[in-house]
């Protein structure tokens, strides 16, 4: 499992600087018009990627549906209720919002009978929970509250986001994590599209900065390619609980590269808080939290 943790820490390094990259990016553009940029980039990389690799370009007839269905909830609905809701709201409660991620997967992959309940398990995720929740108020209430309507956007981000790993799940197991992650971001990308003639801004673009323009750089490249095909490569080896479960450390991390980068403070609530989802994940990663048993198909009569 060493490779799997890998992927899922770098990953977690990676969503930690997406928080800043965006921030960067938003002071001088719009928030769609990041997103969309961002989509342009990483569904261009990818489409590349299957067009020089060896092995089938387009998916098969029969899993298209699955494949815009996956397309939309990662692109125009994840990151349109995402972006709103944190033009209305605070990053600290999109973030105590998104570490409900983890308990939403695990119920909803019992509800689909992709897993076996666990008491360990779902101890786990309460307790990486509670530590994100001691992160963020730790800061003060303040800090933690927003407003209802971009509550409301974001907690629609966040069940968009639950909905795309659990039913990417059988999809990465029958197709492989590149060619699940590489069909569903160019159909995000083609819908992301259909918001270019508002949204696309190109003179607005090459007015702003370089780092504004790296920023996106960083979202489209590292976020919307390697961070989902990292995030897809751990679901096609673990239970989705165990894999979203990881996103709880992502507040922690995040509060760790603005200490680097933006030289903001850092409190006791980073020890305790981040203390707290280390021991949620290890709880949920030692859960032997399997598949429910197939029934056996009926016999077939003689005579």
């Amino acid at each position: 499992m060493g490779p799997v943790y890998a992927a899922l820490m770098f990953q977690v390094l990676i969503s930690a600087g997406t928080y800043l990259a965006g921030k960067r990016a938003m002071s001088e553009l719009p928030p769609l018009t990041v997103v969309l940029w961002r989509f342009v980039l990483s569904g261009s990389v990818f489409m590349l990627l299957l067009g020089f690799l060896p092995g089938p370009k387009l998916p098969p007839r029969n899993e298209w549906g699955r494949v815009l269905l996956l397309g939309l909830l990662a692109g125009p609905v994840n990151q349109v209720f995402f972006f709103y809701g944190l033009s209305q709201s605070t990053a600290a409660h999109a973030a105590l919002l998104y570490a409900l991620t983890p308990l939403g997967v695990y119920l909803l992959s019992l509800a689909r009978g992709h897993e076996r309940a666990s008491l360990r398990a779902m101890g786990g995720i309460v307790t990486a929970f509670s530590g994100v929740v001691v992160l963020l108020l730790g800061r003060g209430l303040a800090d933690a509250s927003g407003s209802l309507v971009g509550d409301l956007l974001i907690l629609g981000a966040v069940m968009s986001w639950v909905v795309y790993t659990t039913e990417g799940k059988p999809f990465v197991a029958i197709h492989g994590p590149f060619r699940a992650t590489a069909w569903s971001m160019s159909a995000s990308t083609f819908m992301m599209l259909l918001m270019a003639p508002f949204f696309a801004m190109p003179q607005t673009m090459l007015a702003a900065s370089s780092m504004a323009r790296y920023s996106i750089v960083y979202l489209g490249l590292l976020t919307s390619v390697v961070a989902y095909l990292l995030w897809y490569y751990a679901l096609s080896k673990v239970p989705a609980s165990k894999v979203a479960v990881f996103s709880n450390l992502q507040p922690a991390a995040t509060a760790l590269a603005a200490w680097a980068v933006l030289d903001e403070a850092l409190h006791w609530e980073i020890a305790v808080g981040g203390g707290l989802v280390l021991l949620g994940v290890r709880l949920t990663q030692a859960a032997h939290v399997r598949p429910p048993p197939v029934a056996p198909a009926p016999a077939a009569r003689i005579g």
